[in-house]
């Protein structure tokens, strides 16, 4: 691998959803990223890949190997040993999970590659085997959404809160934070937690588990989404069930990610 003297300036904007790694380098030196993307299973995902792809063009000194895991760990591994074998000057790593990357972090450690993790975390036995990480505090999130909620439970003077959790992909960082901020706040707050299922993230699944759980339970008064797509999903299976959102409304949806269309949906409502 060409050996390069740079400086990496990483910044990240969790508002618009994207996150971005600048590397200056001489104008001649075009420094090669090999980034395995987690998939495309959200609207801030694909923003994120867009964001990365106009980051690490070729117009800013950049040649990326762009891939998508498609939500599969043992996907994202192999494309990191491709990178590795390819030589790339640095690999990104948005892991679909927290566990599981110990060996192949240290086989890029030990090929001088450089691992930026962005948005999740990695949870490994050697803070070492990566450089950096940009990305969010998820369970003050959490805790943040929590707040808001027992402010307005308060106000409204609700009687009781019965939620239910449509949460994200099992063992990633954003799940697991925010699952985490949500069970400590019904546990401290008297709130009834009716039911936690994953959505994975998407809307379509997002929309099955809610519809499952208005079988379950005609007293859910909250559903607390881990992203946006779930609730987009959730919000049609309320409708479609004959129940309104809103804060006037059956249900009171929450969410997290702030994309465009959940910042359409917050404006009018639907999402609070």
């Amino acid at each position: 691998m060409k050996k390069k003297m740079v400086t990496a300036l990483l910044a990240v904007s969790m508002l618009a959803g994207l996150s971005a790694v600048n590397v200056m380098a001489a104008d001649d030196d075009t420094i090669t990223v090999g980034f395995s993307q987690v998939g495309a299973e959200s609207d801030w995902r694909t923003a994120n890949s867009q964001s990365m792809k106009d980051t690490f063009s070729k117009e800013n000194g950049y040649d990326l190997i762009f891939d998508d895991a498609q939500q599969k760990q043992e996907n994202q591994i192999t494309a990191i040993r491709n990178f590795i074998q390819q030589e790339v000057d640095y690999i990104l790593l948005a892991p679909v999970t927290e566990t599981g990357w110990d060996t192949v972090l240290q086989e890029a450690k030990d090929a001088g590659i450089p691992v930026i993790i962005v948005d999740r975390m990695v949870n490994v036995s050697d803070d070492s085997l990566y450089t950096a990480w940009v990305g969010s505090n998820f369970k003050l999130e959490g805790q943040k959404a929590c707040e808001w909620l027992k402010q307005y439970a308060a106000a409204k003077n609700m009687s009781e809160v019965n939620i239910v959790d449509i949460q994200g992909t099992i063992g990633a960082s954003a799940q697991i934070g925010r699952s985490a901020a949500l069970e400590e706040a019904a546990a401290a707050n008297g709130w009834n937690l009716l039911e936690q299922q994953t959505g994975e993230f998407t809307q379509a699944k997002g929309q099955e588990v809610m519809e499952s759980l208005l079988k379950q339970y005609d007293n859910i008064n909250v559903v607390y989404c881990e992203n946006d797509n779930e609730a987009f999903g959730a919000i049609e299976a309320i409708k479609a069930a004959g129940k309104t959102v809103g804060p006037d409304g059956d249900i009171l949806v929450m969410s997290f990610d702030t994309t465009k269309q959940g910042i359409t949906d917050t404006l009018s409502g639907d999402i609070i």
